[in-house]
């Protein structure tokens, strides 16, 4: 996307709506507050990141808003739907990544997305006509007729991508959408979550640990520390925060007291590496 294009869609994010919203969004697990009066506010074709240290809440958010956990207390609204009282709704209006893969390798690319757009209740007469438009737009018409098992692992976030985009989501959630991926890799599915929001309009939440990711791709970016948002801002506005010549990796010591660390725990670094091993 050139910068002429890039300020076109900025400028319509400043004068856009918000299309997400929460309301003292909160989560507990027993004793645990996993997200403790989550507020904010999402824009009609902005790219959002949340960024954290492993257990700061960010996944638990992702959950709550694709309405796969109910919140303890508080509340949110997907395109002016309520969570808790329409999930039906917001569903139908939402796509969803998670980290760990969701594609089924036993089936070629274009099997995979007809099954989705079965359960997207994508009307039979458009179904192909969609599948090979998704298939063209992320770049996989040339092996939509190729097992997934022997995709990489770049090859195989896109289709995941595409498989969320079937029905047109309004919103897009990414939870560590390039986790496991080569920087060669990384870069191409990056491309493609900015073309989405230049040609599509479409609004994207996403989760990452890579700084430089967030620093690339996100309009603004909410930095989560045990549950809360520590800081929210455009990369420029935090970093201007942290000092001259802070980068990204500075804001987020700064406000979570922690180094970058995308490795985490033994349950954090066990699950990357059975994703990055499935994604091959």
């Amino acid at each position: 996307m050139s910068k002429v294009q890039t300020r076109f869609v900025d400028s319509q994010i400043s004068e856009s709506k918000q299309i997400l919203e929460t309301n003292s969004l909160t989560r507990r697990f027993g004793p645990l507050i996993a997200v403790d009066d989550f507020s904010m506010g999402i824009r009609t074709g902005e790219i959002f990141g949340l960024v954290g240290p492993n257990g700061a809440g960010k996944t638990t958010v992702i959950k709550m808003l694709t309405t796969l956990l109910k919140p303890t207390a508080g509340n949110a609204w997907v395109g002016g739907y309520d969570i808790v009282g329409n999930p039906a709704q917001v569903r139908r209006i939402i796509g969803y990544v998670p980290q760990l893969l969701s594609a089924d390798g036993s089936l070629t690319a274009f099997e995979n997305l007809l099954i989705f757009a079965k359960l997207y209740h994508i009307p039979r007469g458009e179904r192909v006509k969609r599948i090979r438009e998704a298939l063209v737009f992320m770049g996989l018409d040339d092996v939509a007729n190729k097992m997934v098992r022997e995709y990489s692992g770049g090859m195989i976030r896109r289709l995941e991508i595409a498989e969320s985009m079937l029905h047109r989501p309004k919103v897009l959630f990414l939870d560590e959408p390039t986790v496991g991926l080569d920087p060669v890799a990384r870069k191409v599915v990056w491309d493609h979550i900015q073309q989405l929001r230049s040609d599509y309009g479409t609004t994207i939440l996403l989760t990452t640990h890579y700084m430089e990711e967030a620093d690339t791709l996100c309009n603004r970016v909410a930095i989560m520390h045990l549950g809360k948002i520590a800081a929210i801002g455009t990369p420029t506005e935090l970093k201007a925060s942290v000092g001259e010549g802070a980068t990204l990796d500075d804001v987020f010591v700064h406000y979570s007291g922690f180094e970058v660390d995308s490795g985490g725990n033994y349950r954090d670094i066990s699950r990357t590496r059975r994703t990055a091993r499935r994604l091959g």
